[in-house]
């Protein structure tokens, strides 16, 4: 097909957080006319009532022939999962992996060594369409599959294809997993305001929304450094440099390169 041939067919096996937030945002903005969905859980009633979703607990040999297959199980029970599917995939759909960790090698062994995949990390933020993917194709990948997984996934935000696939898991590190330090600050900054006196419910409320505020601002201004950004906000002698003097003089970077490795090492280990 060509790649301009929009809507698509998907389907879509296991439909977690991720994987509901990357169908959610395809039924959104039209770019599918029929999704298959193979989960053991039920479907939340807006999607089950959506006549372009067809839901089934188990993968059934015989299920329309999809121009891309996503995988979005656990990187533990992938072997499982795939095992079926494996034997009925042909080489006219893309198969694109959100499995943590799973290499090309890996999905290769189960699918077949020409089988056309592409490995992609996106981030939970995918579920408001404020994402960010990243992905590495193998070699069997063609150039109008390509555009087919681009367009899908630009869906729930930004993305981004690399070469090398060894980046993955230091992407996985910053932006797979970095959500969760994103909210673990906020938590963090929010109990530090209450140290000061604040009560909880007014320390959570500025804590979560200078973190908005903030993000909004980077957004805002794309050409503007980050390092600019805290610049502008820092008055010689002032509050904030009194702050930052301790978060930069102390081990905040240290200690945010230690989480990324940990992260980064798991991410090796389940490969």
């Amino acid at each position: 097909m060509s790649s301009s041939d929009q809507p698509y067919c998907a389907t879509l096996i296991g439909c977690g957080k991720m994987g509901s937030a990357m169908m959610e945002s395809w039924l959104n903005n039209n770019l599918v006319h029929h999704v298959n969905v193979i989960d053991p859980s039920p479907l939340p009633e807006h999607l089950s009532n959506d006549p372009r979703v067809h839901y089934y607990a188990s993968y059934q040999s015989g299920i329309s022939a999809p121009d891309i297959l996503v995988l979005a199980v656990k990187p533990q029970i992938l072997k499982e999962a795939s095992q079926q599917i494996a034997q009925d995939i042909s080489a006219d759909t893309v198969l694109l992996s959100i499995a943590a960790g799973q290499s090309l090698a890996t999905l290769e062994e189960i699918f077949g060594a020409e089988q056309p995949i592409i490995r992609t990390m996106p981030n939970t933020p995918a579920a408001i369409g404020k994402g960010i993917s990243v992905s590495v194709a193998n070699g069997y990948v063609t150039a109008t599959q390509k555009i087919i997984a681009e367009i899908l996934l630009s869906a729930s935000g930004i993305h981004k294809w690399i070469d090398d696939e060894h980046l993955m898991d230091a992407v996985t590190a910053l932006s797979g997993s970095g959500p969760a330090y994103i909210f673990h600050f906020i938590e963090a900054l929010a109990h530090a305001g209450e140290r000061l006196g604040l009560d909880g419910d007014l320390s959570i409320a500025l804590a979560r929304q200078t973190v908005i505020g903030s993000a909004a601002l980077a957004e805002h201004n794309p050409d503007t450094s980050a390092a600019t950004l805290r610049e502008n906000v820092t008055s010689p002698g002032g509050t904030t440099q009194s702050a930052l003097n301790i978060l930069m003089d102390g081990r905040f970077q240290d200690l945010l390169n230690e989480a990324l490795n940990a992260a980064k090492k798991r991410s090796q280990e389940l490969g």
